[in-house]
Formats: structure tokens, C-alpha cells, sequence
């Protein structure tokens, strides 16, 4: 294959669809996300998520979802606030699972799923500090 000839930046966007509006939001607010500006020509019912100024969530709302579209194995975002996050999935009642990469990498990875079961991660540096109970392991641990 040929090289794209072009250089990749960074992550633009997720697009998830819908048929709950209001709970989607809901959810991903509780992991940070704000509702934002949307292009008023965009047309049908949705709404972008931001994170500071970037839309990096785009809604779509349909009465029936597709089911014959590919699925979407996770969105990924970086975050800080380990212990936080664990204590806002037990609050919220979101089962999780979590492990922590060792070097090169370094890094927390939690996964859980949104409303209508897409996976979200939330990754961490690797130096923030174990959430409470943590056994050490090196393995996945279910919150």
C-alpha cells in the first residue's frame, strides 16, 4: 500500500447514535464531556460534546438504530483523577474494569460501557496513585 502522503495530528471525533438523547448526554457528562455549539445545518435532532473547546463527541438521535453499520469498540480519553473516576463509576452504579500498563507505557486503562453498551477508556498517567483496595496486580481488577 502507498503511504497516505499526509500526517495524522491527533483524534478529531466519535460519532454515537442514539435513541435517548437526554441519557447519552447525561452519561457523558458525568465523565466530563459539555454540550456545545452544533452547526445548525447539520439538520435532525443531536448535539456535540466538548471537551474544553473541541467537539470531540458528536450525538446523532434516531427513533430506530441502525444495525447494520460496523460497531464501535471504544472511544478512548485521557484523564487525571484516578480515584475520583472509580468513585464516580460505584456512585452511578457502571461497572468497570481496570488495569495498569508497566513501562514503556505507564498508563492506567479503565473501561466501561455508555447507556446502550458502546466502551469507553479512560486512560491516566501512571504515576497517579492506585485507587483504594487496590491488590497490586498486574492483571484486570472489576469495579
Amino acid at each position: 500500500m502507498a503511504q497516505a502522503g499526509f500526517t495524522l495530528r491527533g483524534m478529531d471525533h466519535f460519532t454515537v447514535i442514539t435513541n435517548d438523547c437526554d441519557r447519552t448526554q447525561a452519561f457523558y457528562e458525568l465523565i466530563g464531556l459539555r454540550v456545545g455549539p452544533r452547526p445548525p445545518d447539520l439538520g435532525g435532532v443531536g448535539l456535540w460534546m466538548y471537551q474544553g473547546d473541541k467537539p470531540i463527541l458528536h450525538v446523532v438521535t434516531r427513533k430506530d438504530l441502525p444495525t447494520d453499520n460496523g460497531l464501535l469498540d471504544h472511544m478512548a480519553f485521557r484523564a487525571t483523577g484516578l480515584t475520583q473516576a472509580v468513585e464516580m463509576l460505584k456512585e452511578n452504579g457502571i461497572g468497570w474494569r481496570m488495569r495498569r500498563l508497566d513501562e514503556p507505557f505507564a498508563v492506567w486503562q479503565m473501561f466501561f460501557k455508555d447507556p446502550f453498551g458502546t466502551n469507553v477508556e479512560l486512560d491516566f498517567d501512571g504515576d497517579e496513585a492506585p485507587p483504594p483496595g487496590w491488590p497490586g496486580c498486574k492483571g484486570w481488577v472489576n469495579g
